[in-house]
């Protein structure tokens, strides 16, 4: 029942998630591809990674990389910015024009938890953060983007 319940949840996410990028996502000048939309998400949870750990993480050459990202600096939702430590060095930023596109795909996520928090007790609330923090840190360290043993 767990397990069950579990993917339904994740499936419904995955969903809401999908939807929204397609909707996004149009045959018109400057719009970003599926595969773009996807490379913003990964470049966000990687932190301003270069673009060697971007390319590392998704497994993909770094002249790959370089031509996803140069395309989403052409777009307006990247930015580079140099390294403090070594200034022939430079992390990828997410763009304002990013942050407002990801708005558009985030609001679920906060109208489903504005639902738990009016319908749950803060005692049963409170043991669910306690259990999504174990699953998060412990129980998944494969997606943990500074794990090398993904």
């Amino acid at each position: 029942m767990l397990e069950k319940n579990f993917i339904a949840v994740f499936d419904k996410f995955k969903f809401r998630f999908f939807r929204r990028v397609f909707d996004l996502v149009r045959e018109r000048d400057g719009s970003l591809s599926a595969m773009e939309a996807f490379s913003l998400e990964m470049i966000e949870m990687l932190d301003k990674p270069t673009v060697g750990q971007f390319a590392e993480f998704l497994n993909i050459s770094q002249s790959n990389a370089t031509y996803k990202v140069n395309s989403l600096i052409r777009k307006g939702y990247l930015v580079r910015e140099n390294s403090d430590i070594d200034r022939r060095e430079y992390h990828l930023v997410l763009s304002e024009k990013f942050y407002n596109y990801m708005s558009l795909l985030t609001t679920y996520e906060h109208t489903v938890i504005q639902r738990i928090l009016e319908r749950f007790p803060e005692e049963d609330l409170a043991v669910f953060s306690r259990m999504l923090g174990v699953i998060s840190e412990e129980l998944m360290p494969e997606c943990d983007p500074s794990n090398k043993n993904r």
